[in-house]
């Protein structure tokens, strides 16, 4: 699910950026401690980012990790499937 942003400028061009969500989902393969790691490296997350991120996987199955432009989150979902996890762009 995508969010549009719009802002509009005096004596300008409107400007409409649609923000995406990078979304990890649980499974029953990958430890936490992959994962964390894997969010810190990817994503830039802090440690504490990661782990709460994580847990939020663990128990509700999926989570928003990242959102922005779909250019800017497509790498990140790429090098986490990459990784044996899944994850998507919405």
């Amino acid at each position: 699910m995508s969010k549009t942003k719009t802002w509009e400028h005096a004596d300008e061009d409107v400007v409409v950026l649609e923000e995406h969500e990078l979304i990890v989902f649980n499974d029953d393969v990958n430890t936490f401690d992959h994962v964390i790691q894997t969010l810190m490296e990817v994503c830039d997350h802090t440690p504490e980012q990661a782990e709460q991120c994580t847990l939020i996987i663990h128990y509700k199955g999926k989570c928003s990790v990242k959102q922005g432009a779909f250019e800017k989150l497509k790498p990140m979902r790429d090098a986490i499937c990459d990784r044996g996890i899944s994850a998507e762009v919405s």
